[in-house]
């Protein structure tokens, strides 16, 4: 997560202290400047990894800067100096005491790994968050002149968030989210749907031979149960080859049930009576809005999964995934219904610093800190 910090602000209270998190990085950063050889146990963290751009500098700084001989970190408070003056370069308002506070509630050093397991999981939560955001923007984004393509360009950029993620976590047999999942969205204005659905069933009740042509099209992709129920009749009286009119339609959705919820006969004849345009057509604009509805469901249900912090990066790797699969359904159907094929970006590398070993040995005596003897 990009960070643009006033560098005269210390950027401590962008995440509350009550935050695990952040007793998390405040462990993990007093570890390192009580004993810099730590570094070497840390993988998975970067700059990007930390919840305030302060951390960050301090990271940043004890990462670049040559680890200080063991014996003379403990006994003067030179190479804290240092670190200071690097960190402050991207945040001043840092000061000598907080360094000497973070080594001071640091309860075990040697728990640094620990620590920075805690930090990289609360990370992936958050880009997690940030990619399946940019998801959703995109979905109600209605200047986009291809939509669908620049929503399955920022569903790979998700899946490649996700793949990132379960490189360090991978997901565990079984173990899905427990948080709810949030209803679908309802239609800002449903009545274009609505209308061009009356005349996707009107037009294929008067030509049912293209009906075999949009095979892609299913029934969930119609926004009114009724009309889905209607696509059904249709479907199912073109597969058996019988005769396709508004009436043998009324005939099978009677016997489906379909009128058992108020649907008088005689509205059923009339929406089906008026056809315009071509089955493709109107198929295809059904078949968008469905995938547009359904990269929607998924964003929001991701984002319910990565708001809940009782979901670990395992669950939250198996419930991105299980969410973006009902995307690539969608997608695959659209792809035959259209003939577009949208070329897969390459998976990126995960990000971070390369593992490091660092020799086993015991860590210094604290070095001198304010008000406190080594």
């Amino acid at each position: 997560m990009s960070h643009s910090p006033d560098p005269n602000e210390d950027d401590l209270g962008t995440i509350p202290a009550s935050h695990p998190v952040f007793h998390a990085e405040q462990a993990l950063l007093g570890a390192l400047l009580f004993d810099p050889r730590l570094l070497g146990d840390v993988t998975g963290i970067s700059a990007d990894s930390w919840s305030t751009a302060a951390h960050a500098s301090l990271f940043a700084a004890i990462s670049a800067l040559p680890p200080p001989d063991p014996n003379e970190h403990r006994k003067t408070t030179a190479w804290l100096t240092q670190v200071l003056a690097a960190a402050r370069e991207e945040a001043r308002g840092l000061s000598a005491s907080y360094l000497h506070t973070l080594i001071q509630v640091c309860p075990w050093p040697r728990h640094a790994a620990a620590y920075a397991r805690m930090v990289e999981a609360e990370h992936a939560r958050r880009r997690l968050r940030d990619a399946t955001g940019l998801l959703v923007q995109t979905v109600h984004d209605v200047s986009l002149p291809e939509p669908v393509e620049a929503v399955l360009a920022e569903a790979d950029a998700l899946a490649a968030v996700v793949d990132d993620i379960a490189t360090r976590f991978p997901p565990r047999a079984g173990i899905l989210p427990r948080t709810p999942v949030p209803p679908p969205n309802a239609a800002a204005d449903p009545t274009e749907a609505v209308e061009e659905e009356q005349l996707l069933l009107a037009t294929a009740t008067a030509r049912p031979a293209d009906i075999e042509s949009v095979r892609w099209l299913l029934a969930e992709d119609f926004t009114q149960p009724l009309h889905a129920g209607l696509w059904q009749c249709l479907t199912a009286l073109a597969r058996r080859h019988e005769p396709v009119d508004p009436v043998t339609v009324l005939w099978e959705a009677q016997q489906r049930g379909l009128l058992h919820d108020g649907s008088e006969p005689s509205g059923v004849l009339r929406l089906l009576a008026e056809p315009a345009g071509s089955v493709g057509h109107w198929g295809q604009r059904a078949l968008t809005r469905s995938l547009l509805a359904a990269a929607d469901q998924a964003g929001r249900r991701i984002q319910a999964y990565s708001d809940d912090p009782m979901n670990t990066p395992f669950q939250l790797v198996a419930g991105a995934r299980r969410a973006l699969a009902d995307i690539g359904a969608i997608r695959t159907r659209w792809q035959h219904a259209t003939g577009h094929s949208l070329p897969q970006p390459a998976r990126a590398a995960r990000a971070g610093p390369a593992a490091r070993h660092a020799p086993a040995v015991s860590p210094p005596a604290r070095p001198v800190a304010a008000g406190r003897t080594p």
